[in-house]
């Protein structure tokens, strides 16, 4: 795509000037793509990566929109951390240097509460903030909604992630309908769809295409002398690529259960997805390896059906599947969303007559690598980037998603961006937090409260 220039939009001239100063001469793909909709007063769904510029796109939006002489609450964003929705705020005051006596205020969780209501009392143009936090002060009465113009949802997938569908609900439930919604996301999932069915008014979608290539994915074929040779072969894969998730498919129940099983006895970190579990397992088996929490998830190709497991960093076929279709599906499930992924596939000289029929369907030759170096099995196994906690509390208990995040932000407690997603249940809460700070985080869960009342909270991978 060619470099469009920020001059070519109908801006103000004081935010072209403004843009030139930064060094914002032309815009990146996202921008190119979002601003033109955005200006013209739709609504819009964009695909925009950290580090992409949708920041700010959404912001050049806001600011062109805004009446800075009246002096009312006209924008609202909602970010999944206090860390981002503060870069958000920095961004949009930078961008905004030409404003006179514009006012953007960040509204946060993990910070005293008193102050933000005194800010409150002295007006604003634009609100930064939190879900959690911002239906605190909806609640409380202490935040008003009624003069929003503009709603945006940065990270929307991230926010949808931690839990925070409902809160989300809930404040779009005090902003006019009559509006303008921009949603910003990394990913698009079924929930992004559903909820942007639900907020916004013929959407225009600004996805950059480099996002959809799948050339990303690299295939890689290894021969192993039998079945016996199969699971040391695996552990040579994932001790070679260290994939932080990776699906291994396996043909039988069984087979998963037992593969599985090996790998953690060689000290991986793994569990298996099969039709025989029962759905309690099953469903802490799903929110462990989503949480990054277990690297590595044994299943059957219809135990894998349905699932939201996109942008895997590795497939791995224990054996192949029963046909082309199954195995182009299987692999489909790595290197999505612009990312890098693998896909590696274990055969027997028996099974290479599937091979040939595989790539005369692909319409490609995938060439046969050695495995590598057998002195990988003296490595010890890596273990996953994250610790999922289980709070014995979740929606009958009225814990909202915002509730973790700020216990876990709070004074001497974690970043935001330590912490991953987290999900509520009924009766039970999942919240994933970085490896390295896990203990700090149990600790800030158990000693702490939620909702008034203590919790209790234990790892379980």
């Amino acid at each position: 795509m060619s470099q469009a220039p920020f001059s070519s939009l109908a801006l103000q001239p004081s935010l072209l000037k403004n843009l030139s100063s930064l060094g914002y001469q032309s815009m990146t793909p996202v921008q190119a793509r979002s601003l033109p909709p955005i200006l013209a007063g739709s609504d819009v769904i964009a695909q925009g990566k950290t580090g992409s510029g949708k920041t700010a796109a959404f912001s050049l939006g806001m600011l062109q929109k805004l009446d800075v002489k009246r002096f009312r609450i006209q924008s609202l964003v909602l970010c999944p951390t206090r860390e981002l929705a503060d870069q958000v705020a920095k961004e949009i005051r930078k961008l905004a240097r030409t404003i006179h006596n514009i006012k953007v205020l960040t509204l946060c969780g993990g910070v005293p509460f008193g102050p933000q209501v005194g800010s409150l009392e002295h007006g604003a143009h634009i609100i930064v903030g939190t879900p959690g936090r911002i239906l605190d002060h909806l609640g409380k009465g202490t935040l008003k909604l009624d003069d929003i113009n503009m709603l945006v949802l940065d990270e929307a997938d991230r926010m949808l992630d931690m839990g925070f569908q409902e809160t989300l609900d809930e404040i779009i439930s005090h902003v006019p309908k009559q509006r303008q919604t921009l949603l910003f996301s990394a990913t698009f999932p079924d929930q992004i769809e559903s909820i942007a069915r639900r907020i916004m008014v013929n959407p225009v979608m600004a996805q950059v295409e480099e996002s959809q290539d799948h050339s990303g994915i690299q295939q890689h074929l290894y021969q192993v002398a039998d079945d016996a040779q199969r699971m040391t072969a695996l552990r040579l894969l994932l001790l070679h690529y260290r994939p932080a998730s990776a699906v291994v498919f396996c043909n039988t129940r069984r087979e998963t259960q037992a593969v599985a099983d090996e790998l953690g006895d060689h000290g991986f970190s793994a569990l298996a997805l099969h039709g025989e579990l029962e759905q309690r397992d099953r469903d802490q088996t799903l929110v462990q390896f989503a949480n990054n929490s277990i690297s590595v998830l044994v299943a059957t190709d219809v135990a894998a059906r349905g699932l939201d497991i996109d942008g895997l960093d590795a497939v791995i076929n224990y054996h192949l599947g029963r046909d082309a279709e199954v195995h182009t599906h299987r692999i489909g499930r790595t290197g999505r969303a612009g990312n890098q992924g693998i896909a590696c596939t274990l055969f027997t000289e028996k099974e290479r007559y599937k091979i040939t029929r595989l790539e005369e369907r692909l319409g490609q030759e995938i060439d046969t690598q050695p495995l590598p170096p057998t002195s990988l099995l003296n490595d010890t196994a890596y273990q996953p980037p994250m610790v999922t906690l289980q709070i014995d509390g979740g929606k009958k208990q009225k814990l909202r998603a915002g509730d973790i995040l700020g216990a876990l932000t709070g004074k001497h407690g974690i970043a935001g961006g330590q912490v991953g997603k987290i999900q509520l249940s009924d009766q039970r809460a999942y919240v994933a937090v970085s490896r390295d700070v896990a203990k700090i985080a149990l600790k800030k869960l158990t000693e702490g409260k939620m909702k008034g009342r203590s919790f209790r909270v234990r790892p379980i991978g």
